[in-house]
């Protein structure tokens, strides 16, 4: 059946003619989709002949909780959901002052390979649709009890990876008529698939691009980041900079600061140079350690002096606060706990 919860009220108008039913049904629809409901049953301002016909024709895929875990340092909740065909994803409620942030996956799984991240053990498994990506959004909103006002697209998966189904996720949760939520409050993090900044610049919208660069260098790049073989250092900062002039959009540059990796006050000092070149904003961010993998978050003098040399070259910098770290906040950890705990 056809998942109308991916669909744009357009799409819905035009599958409700093809039945002979009203435009104006379509938003009244889109409307209750967007609240979160999970069944025809719910959409009480529809008839009952037409909710059975709908039922027929069309599913609205949810999202099942499996388990829910709430930092005692922070508040931070962490969700793992299933999924329509049983597999998982993890979704991270997080809150701060200017706002409740919600941050997403927008892949079963990862292809990209990262050494430090537990998002890429198994691979990836398959994209999300947009009504899932939505409904990690409502869900997290709905059970929290928490109004979401900012997203970002840094859980499991490789947005850019998972292209047409994103942008169109995008433009069904900044919908007047849905959730609503602008694109300025929208972050989308890239490990760097350069191949596709010109076509998200294309799209013109006022979103966050955060590339996650983690080092400045080709040498340390590549170990860690098997993104970063046939593409480069210098060509994704090139593309990070006709992106800005383009769009006029400040790139921000995520860092992880990996102990002995790429640390150094010589990363440091090209980070900086990478940054003052596209007017980049650098957020560093505390490794979160993974159980499978050796790294270790940098120690507090080296982030400081790392600090120290990025602010003295002129780069903007800021430190990421580290939220729900007893609650297996880095995405990809939760997920693989419980799929061994099922095996």
């Amino acid at each position: 059946m056809t998942d109308i919860k991916s669909m744009l009220p357009g799409e819905i108008e035009a599958a409700l003619r093809e039945l002979g039913e009203p435009k104006y049904r379509a938003g009244q629809i889109f409307q209750w989709l967007s609240r979160g409901v999970r069944s025809f049953e719910e959409m009480t301002n529809l008839s009952k002949p037409l909710r059975e016909k709908l039922s027929s024709e069309f599913e609205i895929p949810s999202l099942t909780m499996l388990r829910k875990q709430v930092s005692k340092l922070d508040g931070t909740i962490k969700y793992l959901w299933e999924l329509p065909d049983g597999n998982a994803v993890e979704t991270v409620v997080m809150r701060y002052h200017h706002g409740n942030t919600v941050c997403i996956s927008s892949q079963v799984g990862c292809r990209q390979g990262c050494a430090f991240c537990a998002s890429t053990i198994g691979g990836l498994i398959r994209n999300l649709r947009p009504s899932e990506m939505l409904e990690e959004v409502l869900s997290s909103e709905r059970e929290s009890g928490l109004k979401i006002s900012n997203i970002v697209l840094m859980g499991i998966g490789e947005p850019l990876d998972n292209y047409d189904n994103v942008m169109r996720f995008l433009r069904l949760v900044n919908h007047p008529d849905g959730a609503n939520i602008g694109m300025r409050h929208i972050s989308l993090s890239t490990c760097g698939l350069i191949e596709r900044f010109e076509d998200l610049a294309a799209e013109d919208l006022p979103l966050t691009l955060s590339v996650s660069l983690h080092a400045p260098d080709d040498e340390t790049r590549s170990k860690i980041m098997p993104a970063n073989r046939g593409r480069g250092v210098e060509a994704l900062i090139a593309a990070c900079e006709k992106y800005y002039q383009t769009t006029g959009r400040r790139i921000s540059f995520e860092y992880a600061m990996i102990d002995g990796v790429n640390d150094t006050p010589e990363h440091a000092r090209l980070l900086a140079r990478h940054a003052r070149r596209v007017s980049a904003h650098v957020n560093l961010i505390p490794l979160n350690h993974v159980e499978e993998r050796p790294f270790q978050p940098s120690t507090p003098e080296h982030l400081k002096q790392f600090i120290r040399i990025l602010t003295d070259a002129g780069a903007n910098v800021t430190v990421r606060r580290t939220l729900g770290g007893d609650v297996d906040a880095s995405c990809g950890q939760l997920r693989k706990k419980v799929a061994e705990n099922r095996a």
